[in-house]
């Protein structure tokens, strides 16, 4: 079976992306911080009928998810897509916002993103195809002050999404970002499983057909 790991893995958009990518036969690897909560999830799924494993690392600690990709290519083989799903969502408006907090902050948000990137490329390159979706949010077009690292976080995570898209595309590999333009559980668009199914679209997309962005609104 083809591998999916979700790195950040929580029981809304988390869950509902993992969820999708396993009732389309893949098996399922979910990363996060709080290894209880991920055996509950992983468990829901493995209920219905989804193979789902779950692997504790914190998003910050570049170490942790290394090693716990590595675990996962060792444990169910080559990943062939990896969703990045971590964010740190502190309230401080700019004026407020410690420059210690800044830089942990963009350390779960983006770094977090590019370590786990690298870390799966290889395999990729390897299997010849891959897909990389991101989780952006709105913040990225239009930040709210009390929210201000999470903008930074979210348009940095944009920008580096962009970037790799354009590197990646020439070997057949997806990079791109899901855009999610509101508050997720807020009403029936922004169901967790409806915002999933945009990730669904960006990976089904054939070569040739890439797009680097879905903006969900």
């Amino acid at each position: 079976m083809p591998g999916c790991a979700v790195v950040g893995a929580g029981p809304g958009v988390g869950l509902a992306v993992a969820r999708r990518f396993g009732q389309a036969g893949f098996t399922v690897a979910m990363v996060a911080r709080g290894a209880s909560t991920l055996a509950d999830l992983a468990a829901e799924l493995e209920s219905e009928g989804i193979s789902a494993h779950a692997y504790a690392a914190s998003a910050a600690d570049e170490f942790a998810l290394n090693a716990a990709l590595l675990q996962i290519e060792q444990d169910l083989g080559a990943i062939e897509v990896l969703v990045y799903n971590a964010a740190a969502a502190r309230p401080a408006v700019p004026s407020e916002l410690a420059p210690e907090d800044l830089v942990t902050d963009l350390r779960v948000g983006v770094v977090g993103a590019l370590v786990c990137v690298q870390a799966v490329l290889p395999g990729m390159r390897a299997l010849g195809r891959g897909t990389i979706l991101l989780t952006g949010g709105g913040f990225a077009f239009e930040p709210v002050a009390s929210l201000a690292s999470l903008g930074m976080e979210k348009a940095a995570l944009r920008n580096l999404a962009f970037s790799l898209h354009q590197e990646l595309v020439p070997e057949g590999i997806h990079a791109a970002t899901v855009t999610i333009g509101g508050m997720v559980g807020s009403n029936e668009k922004f169901a967790p499983a409806a915002i999933a199914e945009a990730f669904w679209t960006l990976h089904a997309q054939p070569p040739g057909a890439f797009d680097r962005e879905f903006v969900y609104r």
